[in-house]
């Protein structure tokens, strides 16, 4: 990642929650934000014409390479993310961030390819693009302020994967990345 784009990210992160009359550590719904920034959401429920069968194996959850998170379609001007609403709550927040972290980011969407089993593949994988995406989602779903702020109201990890929609794993990342908790030892 460039130098500062982590600043950058927070400070987003920050004008985002303003924008939306949102104080700076509330929490941040990714559909809110979405909709702020003109992209839709659907699950693979909202996609006219599926089968009943196609829909099940979109939304088969298994850990087979087939399992999917979430795919952004760009036409045109136009966004669509599809989440892949078999996962839990917290895994959908975390996958629209990422998807949306990519479009604030103005990455260029990587071209995708259906195998003979019906598996979706990319044809490039760039990774300092997807690292951008990881942080800045991180940073969208709990800024180092909130985070801060969480430590000083003595929150248990339960009511913050609760208030913020975050998994277990997001929120001990977060707090270790940012160097929250070798601020609170």
């Amino acid at each position: 990642m460039q130098r500062g784009y982590k600043a950058w990210c927070e400070r987003y992160s920050a004008e985002t929650r303003q924008q939306l009359d949102l104080p700076a550590t509330a929490p941040l719904n990714g559909r809110l934000l979405a909709q702020h920034l003109g992209i839709r959401v659907w699950t693979p429920h909202d996609v006219p014409g599926l089968s009943d069968d196609v829909r099940e194996t979109l939304l088969r959850n298994d850990g087979t390479p087939s399992c999917w998170s979430a795919v952004t379609l760009v036409v045109g001007e136009k966004t669509l993310v599809i989440l892949n609403s078999s996962h839990s709550p917290a895994r959908q927040a975390s996958d629209l961030m990422h998807e949306l972290a990519h479009r604030i980011r103005d990455h260029a969407p990587e071209e995708m390819s259906i195998s003979p089993e019906g598996l979706m593949l990319l044809k490039a994988y760039d990774k300092e693009q997807e690292e951008e995406a990881d942080w800045l989602s991180g940073v969208l779903l709990l800024p180092r302020d909130a985070l801060v702020e969480i430590r000083r109201q003595g929150l248990t990890d339960e009511q913050v994967l609760s208030a913020y929609g975050v998994s277990k794993r997001m929120y001990t990342y977060r707090a270790s990345m940012t160097g929250v908790n070798r601020q609170f030892r």
